[in-house]
């Protein structure tokens, strides 16, 4: 099944994309893989595309990977090449109008991976997330103190990085708070809560500080357990990214890197198994009192 763009959650969001942060790289990223799976739907071989439009065909290529700056009319002739509905056109050439803004995360660059910088910017133009984790708390509801922590016992990040590791973790959990906050799902695991770091002074702040978000009109908190039993998600941690223009993407980190889900039915077996995750988990409200719970256990 190939989910389609929210065209619900695109006309709510009103203009959405000029509002969120900024990532001109995240966005032809974005646009590349709508014009590469438009371009497959269609048959059409790279070669095929050049010669029915007269975009070359390096540039083509450069276009769908995102390396290669995508502009407007170029993106409207491959577009028609492949049959596309004018609703695509329109969408996806305006938004390749719009790919000369500034990063919002420039002044962390020396600290933020390159493998990571992909997915900064996608969370940046995200209007709505679902990430499940079930052994660390994610990095969008974590504390600073617990960020610290977590940031000093991990081998990839240099000693004197840390404080702007903390900085830059900080900054992306504030997207939680703009003006037109990002609606964030946050499946967790159990043992993500007794996870031992830090001091227990800062751990009790990271559980009041879940309580507290999970409060917000935009944020959902459900907690996991063993008892729960069997879910979908027993192959690991994942996040899912919506946008407002175009299609959702899938992120599972790696070691040293990611993996992006792009393909459609691939995204929506993974929304599948978000929505089994929420089924399983405790409901929002017994999370709520279950973190409780465990704050006055503390």
């Amino acid at each position: 099944m190939a989910a389609e763009p929210d065209e619900h959650l695109a006309s709510v969001i009103d203009g959405a994309w000029s509002r969120t942060r900024s990532d001109p790289s995240a966005l032809r990223w974005l646009i590349g893989v709508e014009l590469a799976a438009f371009r497959k739907r269609s048959g059409m071989s790279l070669a095929e595309v050049a010669k029915a439009t007269g975009v070359g065909r390096p540039k083509i290529g450069y276009m769908e990977t995102g390396r290669y700056r995508q502009y407007p009319d170029d993106v409207a002739s491959l577009l028609h090449a492949y049959n596309v509905s004018e609703h695509d056109v329109n969408r996806l050439a305006s938004l390749a109008g719009r790919t000369e803004e500034k990063t919002w995360w420039a002044p962390w660059s020396d600290v933020v991976p390159d493998w990571f910088r992909t997915f900064v910017g996608l969370e940046g133009l995200a209007v709505r997330e679902f990430v499940f984790h079930p052994l660390v708390i994610p990095g969008l509801v974590q504390t600073e103190a617990y960020a610290a922590a977590l940031t000093r016992a991990s081998p990839r990040v240099r000693p004197d990085h840390t404080e702007r590791m903390v900085s830059f973790r900080m900054a992306r959990a504030s997207r939680l708070h703009d003006e037109r906050p990002m609606r964030l799902h946050a499946v967790i695991g159990s043992a993500a809560l007794e996870l031992d770091i830090g001091d227990e002074t800062s751990r009790v702040a990271q559980l009041e500080r879940l309580v507290r978000l999970a409060e917000l009109p935009n944020v959902t908190i459900q907690i996991l357990r063993p008892e729960d039993g069997p879910h979908a998600g027993m192959s690991g941690p994942f996040t899912l990214l919506d946008f407002a223009e175009v299609r959702s993407i899938g992120y599972v980190e790696l070691q040293d890197g990611a993996f992006y889900v792009q393909d459609p039915d691939d995204v929506h077996r993974y929304r599948m198994t978000s929505e089994n995750l929420c089924r399983t988990a405790l409901s929002a409200s017994d999370s709520q009192r279950l973190i409780r719970f465990m704050i006055g256990s503390s």
